[in-house]
């Protein structure tokens, strides 16, 4: 009995070291993706997203992972800054979703303006690390 409580307790240290680490790893993505947004990074941007992304904007734009990175990188799109708070993430497996409220300053097209948006975010876990597949953006009520 002692030997299967030590084997049972193993067991679930490294459930519960594999997740945090899965958690730091989604963390650590989702700060490349916020920078990379911010200095509209082209090639950061497709690394950090999968190739059929679904970026969909509360506007209700949907936009793929090409139009999304080049957007940013022309700098039609162009945060100057962005702040996440409140932010939830939940993982199954390979899969993680992601929420969070999105605080920015804007100067798209060279017309400054603010962003307050809430974001649900999924990300998979593919070889190369965490990717974003689908974003959902919603105004506040």
């Amino acid at each position: 009995m002692k030997t299967f409580l030590v084997g049972l307790f193993a067991l679930l240290t490294l459930g519960t070291s594999a997740q945090k680490k899965a958690l730091n790893d989604v963390k650590y993505a989702l700060e490349v993706l916020r920078l990379a947004m911010i200095s509209g990074d082209k090639g950061q941007l497709m690394q950090t997203t999968t190739p059929g992304l679904s970026y969909g904007h509360s506007s209700g734009l949907v936009e793929t992972q090409e139009q999304f990175a080049e957007k940013l990188a022309s700098g039609k799109s162009d945060f100057v800054s962005i702040s996440i708070t409140n932010e939830t993430i939940e993982l199954y497996k390979n899969t993680a979703i992601v929420r969070h409220e999105l605080n920015a300053e804007t100067n798209d097209n060279g017309v400054p303006g603010t962003v307050r948006l809430k974001i649900l975010l999924v990300w998979v876990q593919q070889g190369n690390g965490w990717q974003l597949a689908a974003r959902q953006a919603t105004k506040f009520p």
